[in-house]
């Protein structure tokens, strides 16, 4: 009990200390659109051609009529009260918008590190095994490949191998078929909410849809994973602890799993939140090539549009989840290691 305390009081003040972050977040972006190239309400006036009267009707709306310190007190004020603004694309609130589209960035981001996990920490404790073998090069190869290849030219491959080649793959069009009937909106996650209602063969669906974006995903931040637990490992290996437990003769696997994974397991901790929170905002690029309905490609498109409520309203997302993966970081290492939380 008491270790859960000192957990939680270290959580609230990482929480409180980051407030002032996501303050000059809030600041920041706002000024940001301000002062990007373009007036919103002649685009959303139909084009130049429209009347001034109807430009400065959509300037008075989307409140763009007041100074810009005025918009700002104003802008913060509605986020005060949990309110982000209207997006001028969809006519709808922007909270909406991004509730109904944060599932399905979750959903593919999740299983993206899910496969990531899975396929870099095997691979960096063999390459650590193995210093400077065939299995090592090997690994290394691929993670440099990893880092060259663009997220989208690796989506368009897969497509193009899985799908136009040997037709294994579902059509790339979204989460699911565009003959397919969704489930219950329940949790927004396809996966859980197929799973809800019994539907198996709709949650087959989902799942191929899923696996080509996922694994482009994954394969793009392969590599920083299984670096840091190749290099992790290696340090953990040439320990005085790892050599004692050699010398007693305790099983090769033991030593490997419970004594060097677990501690070496830190700094992957650390690389996996960081990676979660970039691939968050990083994956526009595989969202537009599978047409992901995600928050990344919903602000792409409001950028495009210049409707500024939208991307102020993702960029605050993106920085409360950034926020959100660190305090989570925090509460693993004190799983993981007891000093940290005692510290």
């Amino acid at each position: 009990m008491a270790s859960a305390g000192i957990v939680a009081r270290r959580t609230g003040r990482r929480f409180l200390s980051s407030l002032p972050a996501l303050l000059g977040v809030l600041v920041f972006t706002f000024l940001l659109m301000r002062v990007l190239p373009g007036d919103p309400a002649v685009f959303f006036a139909s084009g130049p051609n429209a009347g001034k009267a109807e430009i400065e009707e959509i300037r008075r709306q989307m409140g763009l009529d007041k100074p810009v310190p005025e918009q700002l007190v104003r802008y913060l004020g509605d986020v005060a009260r949990g309110q982000l603004g209207r997006s001028m694309t969809t006519g709808q609130p922007v909270l909406t918008d991004l509730r109904q589209r944060l599932p399905a960035s979750l959903e593919l981001t999740f299983t993206a590190l899910a496969i990531a996990l899975l396929l870099a920490i095997p691979l960096g404790i063999a390459a650590a095994l193995r210093p400077g073998s065939v299995v090592d090069h090997a690994v290394r190869f691929l993670c440099a490949l990893g880092v060259c290849v663009p997220t989208f030219v690796s989506g368009l491959l897969l497509i193009y191998v899985f799908y136009y080649l040997l037709g294994i793959a579902p059509d790339p069009t979204g989460r699911v078929d565009v003959f397919a009937a969704s489930p219950p909106d329940i949790t927004g996650f396809l996966l859980i909410d197929f799973l809800l209602v019994g539907d198996w063969e709709g949650w087959r669906a989902a799942a191929g849809q899923l696996v080509l974006p996922a694994l482009t995903m994954a394969l793009f931040v392969l590599a920083p994973l299984a670096r840091i637990t190749r290099a992790a490992m290696l340090s953990v290996l040439g320990s005085d602890f790892i050599r004692t437990a050699r010398s007693l003769g305790l099983p090769r696997r033991r030593v490997i799993v419970t004594y060097a994974l677990r501690n070496a397991i830190l700094p992957v901790l650390t690389i996996a939140g960081i990676v979660f929170s970039t691939m968050l905002g990083a994956n526009v690029l595989v969202e537009k090539v599978f047409s992901w309905p995600g928050v990344a490609s919903y602000a792409l498109d409001a950028l495009l549009a210049s409707d500024y409520a939208p991307v102020q309203g993702f960029v605050l997302l993106m920085a409360s989840l950034f926020v959100v993966v660190n305090l989570t970081v925090d509460v693993l290492y004190g799983l993981a290691d007891p000093r940290v939380s005692i510290e």
